[in-house]
């Protein structure tokens, strides 16, 4: 446990057991630094973590008080590493998963089991603004120049943000995609050939399962723990034994799990990856919606070989529907220039242009600001409520961004059932069996706290929460 995590531990102890009461304020940062003998910005990530749980607010040039509302109990968390079977599989997961999510396409369904946050929370009239004054003073020539690899003006603005975060990325490397999918589907189809086995995570996002099904590849998975990602010495073991062409892995806020690598176990997967000339397909779609102090770096922060094909996209962050994602793909940016050239083209560009300028006047990270806040004090809500109204026995993640929650039900339970009976109940969730090869985690949903919460989803989870009581 890290220095803030400890502190945030105690303090949310003094709070539970009422040392703590609501609406008294916590010690300053100063005080608490100097009693404690670490730094100012140690506190303020404890603090910071309290308040992403909903256990503590802040009032502006006041401090953090202890947040009111009759607070619950979160369920337990999920601590136990996965133990996917070993080798190489063949793969058959599609049909299931476009079964699953075609019955939960519909905008009167509580979207428990999307993927996506509420679009509600994006700023899309000041986009479409934007949208409207690149389409109306659109250069004839901008539709050719720069088709392939994308808009010169987008792709600056990417790279000053990696820029910003320490990590120079020549523009020239960065490909402009058709969101995060299509840039991760052309660096796979970059670095492997049908029959190739992958590494994934376990579980692991079942777009990518269906990535490999579809391109006759086989998927390796590797031990994973809901808190730190994947495990090193199971990835190791499954590189010696099996001789995988690459690994598709999501290092920050990993879908389904939430977990986050800590930075030195990020930089010893990409040294250990290195040393077997691996190349890494790294999916980082969700690193904008960080909860504590700073974003986390990325894996290829730590590449010096060129051998991590780093990919996002600005439609968790800042515009869905708009479908731009990228690709910084290290020694194979030329292959998946290539990719591209020969599948789709290009990029809309209209849109690209658009988001270049909405990225240069600034309005971005005070955007990001209060987004972030928000899922922060959603997720708090949302695991408290599973707590309060899942049956004992119930374990759930803590993640430290993203708007995911994994949550594991008692054994018993099927959570394929639990699909069901949801659904006649209109209410989505996205079961445990997709996100595997094998079709395991049986007794595990996946549950989304992105949308809004009010009465008619608390009234949802309640019914959830009995459905899986019943169940038990």
């Amino acid at each position: 446990m890290k220095r803030y995590e400890a502190l945030a531990s105690d303090i949310e102890a003094s709070i539970r057991n009422g040392t703590l009461k609501t609406g008294d304020r916590l010690p300053s940062v100063r005080h608490t630094g100097s009693s404690r003998g670490v730094s100012a910005s140690t506190v303020f990530q404890a603090y910071y973590l309290l308040e992403a749980r909903g256990l503590v607010r802040a009032r502006d040039r006041s401090g953090y008080y202890v947040a009111g509302g009759g607070l619950r109990d979160a369920p337990p968390e999920t601590t136990l590493t996965s133990r996917p079977a070993e080798g190489p599989r063949a793969l058959d997961v599609s049909d299931q998963v476009f079964d699953i999510l075609e019955a939960s396409m519909s905008r009167q369904v509580v979207p428990f089991g999307s993927a996506f946050p509420s679009p509600l929370l994006f700023p899309l009239a000041r986009l479409g603004q934007f949208m409207a004054a690149s389409a109306k003073s659109l250069d004839p020539w901008r539709t050719v120049d720069d088709l392939t690899p994308g808009s010169a003006a987008l792709r600056r603005q990417i790279a000053l943000r990696y820029l910003a975060d320490g990590l120079p990325v020549p523009a020239e490397e960065i490909v402009v995609t058709n969101g995060a999918l299509e840039a991760l589907n052309l660096c796979l189809s970059a670095v492997t050939r049908p029959g190739d086995a992958v590494i994934v995570e376990s579980p692991t996002f079942y777009a990518a399962l269906q990535a490999l099904e579809r391109m006759g590849l086989r998927a390796i998975e590797v031990p994973t723990h809901p808190g730190e990602g994947i495990d090193l010495d199971a990835l190791a073991q499954a590189i010696a034994a099996h001789q995988p062409t690459a690994c598709w892995l999501m290092t920050t806020f990993q879908n389904p799990l939430g977990s986050l690598m800590p930075d030195a176990k990020k930089k010893a997967l990409v040294e250990l990856l290195a040393r077997h000339e691996l190349p890494l397909i790294e999916d980082d779609v969700y690193a904008e919606l960080y909860f504590g102090e700073r974003r986390p770096p990325p894996a290829k922060a730590f590449d010096t070989q060129g051998l991590v094909l780093h990919c996002s996209s600005f439609s968790k962050s800042l515009a869905p529907g708009y479908r731009i994602g990228w690709a910084s793909a290290g020694r194979f940016a030329r292959k998946v220039a290539r990719q591209k050239l020969t599948t789709t083209l290009s990029t809309s560009v209209p849109a690209q242009l658009a988001l270049a300028d909405y990225l240069e006047k600034g309005g971005f990270d005070k955007h990001l600001r209060k987004l972030r806040q928000t899922l922060a004090m959603q997720q708090a809500t949302f695991a408290q409520a599973v707590g309060h109204y899942f049956p004992a026995g119930t374990r759930a993640t803590r993640p430290l961004g993203g708007y995911f929650l994994w949550v594991e039900l008692p054994p018993q339970v099927n959570a394929l059932e639990i699909h069901r009976l949801a659904l006649e109940r209109g209410i989505s969730v996205a079961p445990g069996p997709i996100f595997s090869a094998t079709r395991a985690f049986a007794n595990c949903l996946r549950l989304n706290y992105g949308h809004a919460w009010d009465t008619h989803s608390e009234q949802a989870l309640q019914t959830l929460g009995r459905l899986v009581a019943e169940a038990s």
